[in-house]
């Protein structure tokens, strides 16, 4: 498998790579190869190859929403890294592989309305899109315009509409071999000095809640839409609590007694109820155990089921 993905030109490959230092968490085995395709061709080629060989693989992005396995992934995971931003008036064309801050600034340098709200949002674009994230009240899919993705057989676009985005949702979760290639946003036109002030005012709050060093995935589990609750539950949650139609995940949590735990090397924050960050030398399998004792608690105790942000591999 590696020579052969190692004849495909524009795939770069590491043997053994460490996920650890591919994730936020800091957490993960080796992969048998990494592999980094920096155009299409590359990256189509590169599957068709795996394919043709019957090895497994798994697809990532920036690596900030993933908990992976202590004992790594025994095939290839495949990257696609093509970081170019082209702005055309109002819209903005990006690849996958663009770190989603540098996306949110060219935006704001460019005087376009839309990203400021993601400042200090960790990953790649793809992944965003992937997972329709978003702060403050929005999210990405309002500006997407279209998406073009592998779809195993061809490459091809499709509107939004089609991409089926819902909160922290999108058709490519479900159809996980389809691979976000591109993506074309539609922003409005706004002064960059006052774009810039609302997203500097923004990272102030994160940056506090979720410092850069913090080894975390932000955020583990999804809020939860007050009309999708239990009448009883509804009834039970004071208005101040519920925010945009949604109940944070922490409130729950927070009433559970999370804040604190301690499960070997990771932990929940004592200040944030859903913040789970590997504190020192952490591992997946405790990560996950951590995980199940939460959903368990709110479990008992509100007869919901929390869904988790992260992804894992």
């Amino acid at each position: 498998m590696r020579a052969l993905l190692g004849a495909v030109p524009g795939l770069e490959i590491i043997e053994g790579a460490p996920l650890r230092d591919y994730t936020r968490f800091g957490i993960g085995g080796p992969a048998r190869l990494l592999a980094d395709a920096s155009s299409e061709p590359a990256l189509v080629e590169a599957l068709r190859v795996i394919h043709t060989s019957g090895g497994q693989h798994t697809v990532i992005g920036g690596g900030t929403n993933l908990i992976v396995s202590d004992d790594g992934f025994p095939g290839v995971v495949l990257r696609y890294a093509r970081q170019t931003i082209q702005i055309e008036g109002a819209r903005m064309r990006v690849a996958a592989g663009a770190v989603l801050q540098q996306l949110v600034d060219s935006a704001i340098a460019a005087g376009l309305r839309g990203l400021e709200t993601m400042t200090g949002i960790p990953g790649w674009v793809g992944g965003a899109i992937y997972g329709n994230a978003g702060a403050y009240g929005h999210s990405i899919h309002e500006r997407v315009e279209s998406v073009r993705f592998f779809d195993g057989v061809s490459v091809r676009e499709i509107g939004n509409a089609a991409c089926q985005f819902r909160y922290r949702e999108s058709v490519f979760k479900r159809q996980k071999h389809w691979i976000i290639v591109s993506a074309v946003l539609r922003l409005d036109r706004a002064e960059p000095a006052e774009l810039r002030a609302t997203a500097e005012g923004i990272l102030k709050i994160r940056n506090e809640k979720y410092p850069p060093s913090m080894r975390c995935a932000g955020s583990i589990f999804k809020n939860l839409l007050l009309v999708e609750l239990p009448a009883a539950v509804q009834a039970r949650i004071p208005e101040r609590v519920v925010r945009e139609g949604k109940v944070p995940s922490a409130y729950f949590l927070e009433l559970a007694g999370a804040k604190g735990m301690v499960n070997g090397g990771v932990r929940v924050a004592t200040y944030h109820a859903n913040l789970i960050y590997n504190q020192a030398g952490g591992t997946a399998l405790e990560v996950r155990q951590l995980i199940a004792e939460l959903k368990h608690r709110v479990r008992n105790q509100f007869g919901i089921e929390l869904q988790e942000e992260v992804q894992y591999v």
